[in-house]
């Protein structure tokens, strides 16, 4: 899908150039613009005729000259720490480099002291740093991706068990497609988004329990589902050689969901796009075949 601009107008998306900002930008027009800070990493991109810059969020003095001719501006969020820090920066060079829009991938229900997920003080910043800076936005609040699943289904099913501690919570996974579909429909429209907030999840719910159970019918394998509080899981996940820092990041997602504040189900994906989001199920398909190797 192509990003709509205007004649002598840039579409500029700037943040962490993982695999969601390569995936939206695999959807962007060769008009388009990427700011990233590994310009080596994107030069398949620039083969097909992006415009890839240097931009460093740590150095604001650089993005003055990667924004230039900016008017709809994707920000991808960064991680923690200095994350909102970093967003400041972007939000602070796109408005005087023309931007008249930019859209902002944040989460569902950034509430802070209300939604547990580590990321929430984060994106809770960016949101009011954005409400405050004179220029429209929209918020693309997305779920929790499907594909970082694969990964635990792949340990599931060769493990024969599979570890939670979202407790009886729910959460509706999102594929990285769904949520780039999303925001390039958005980008490629006028003015009707400003201003909005849409939650990128699915119609669907899966607890703790129900994704081992979906494990074992993706894997063709028993999976059993064992639900732990934060510490149980820390320390297993710590067992198993992850980084407790990272253990206990993670755990906060199990406790948001668990506590009801990520339950979001919304039909935001296909009103946006026109077709109905990608299923965990088929995100999941290729994981057992990995997991033999796992």
């Amino acid at each position: 899908m192509e990003i709509g601009v205007g004649e002598g107008v840039e579409q500029q998306a700037a943040g962490d150039w993982m695999r969601p900002g390569r995936t939206w930008a695999t959807r962007a027009r060769p008009a388009g613009v990427i700011v990233t800070r590994q310009v080596s990493d994107l030069e398949d991109l620039a083969a097909r005729g992006a415009s890839v810059r240097f931009g460093d969020f740590d150095e604001p003095a650089s993005l003055v000259k990667a924004f230039a001719g900016a008017s709809r501006v994707l920000l991808i969020s960064t991680r923690p720490p200095g994350a909102r820090v970093q967003h400041q920066n972007a939000i602070d060079a796109a408005k005087p480099a023309g931007a008249s829009l930019i859209a902002y991938t944040s989460i569902p229900n950034p509430v802070v002291g209300v939604n547990a997920a580590a990321i929430v003080p984060d994106h809770a910043a960016t949101e009011e740093a954005l409400r405050a800076a004179g220029v429209a936005w929209t918020f693309m609040r997305n779920g929790l991706y499907a594909e970082m699943q694969v990964a635990p289904a792949q340990v599931a099913v060769a493990s024969g068990t599979f570890a939670y501690n979202s407790g009886a919570g729910a959460t509706a996974y999102v594929s990285r497609e769904d949520c780039a579909a999303a925001v390039a429909a958005v980008l490629a429209c006028g003015d009707e988004h400003a201003g909005k907030a849409y939650d990128i999840t699915r119609p669907e719910w899966f607890t703790g329990a129900q994704l081992a159970e979906l494990y074992a019918s993706v894997g063709g394998a028993a999976v059993a589902g064992i639900s732990l509080d934060e510490d149980g899981f820390v320390a297993g996940a710590v067992s198993h050689g992850m980084p407790e820092e990272v253990a206990r990041f993670l755990a906060s997602f199990g406790r948001a969901i668990r506590e009801g504040q990520l339950n979001q189900l919304s039909g935001d994906v296909e009103a946006l796009t026109g077709r109905a989001p990608v299923g965990l199920r088929t995100v999941l398909a290729p994981a057992p075949a990995a997991a033999a190797s796992y």
